[in-house]
């Protein structure tokens, strides 16, 4: 009888998954975004069809900007392949895609230095604070690992960006 939940609930899940992936806006010019990219090094988030960014946004990293997430707590944003694997609406942040970090390389990482990887790495808008404003937020890398932007861009992100969308960071 496990076995057929297990079954029923992979089902239900590509179902999703394949729902959500059908809903994708395309980019303006039509084509389909197959891979988000983050370059670290220029706090950048570009667009991908097909090798060709179609799309650049500013973003905004952990607070120790400069290397790999090497485990929970070290303030890192991931390097590596990952997938957007699912995504909510934040009553903190307005919308965010999470990144599928840890990937097996980075959790035998952690594992070999008896350390947790860590997890919930998103892409996410900034809080709405009447103390601090959006543009306080997006000129520095404030997060505790997660890929920031500012919401009007996260929006845009949000609704090209389709679940199972491959995401590479690199540094």
């Amino acid at each position: 009888m496990r076995w057929f939940f297990a079954l029923l609930s992979s089902v239900c899940c590509l179902a999703f998954a394949f729902s959500a992936h059908a809903t994708a806006a395309p980019a303006p010019n039509g084509k389909q975004i197959d891979k988000v990219l983050v370059v670290k090094s220029e706090r950048k988030l570009h667009l991908m069809s097909r090798g060709e960014p179609l799309k650049s946004y500013r973003i905004s990293l952990g607070k120790q900007p400069v290397g790999a997430k090497q485990n929970e707590g070290d303030l890192r944003t991931p390097e590596g392949f990952y997938w957007i694997d699912w995504r909510k609406a934040s009553e903190k942040y307005q919308l965010s895609l999470h990144i599928s970090y840890p990937n097996a390389r980075d959790q035998a990482n952690a594992r070999s230095k008896g350390l947790k990887p860590g997890s919930m790495i998103m892409i996410h808008g900034t809080p709405l604070d009447e103390e601090y404003p959006e543009w306080f937020f997006h000129t520095l890398d404030w997060t505790e690992g997660c890929i920031a932007m500012k919401n009007a861009d996260m929006h845009e992100v949000w609704s090209l960006v389709k679940d199972g969308t491959l995401i590479e960071i690199r540094p």
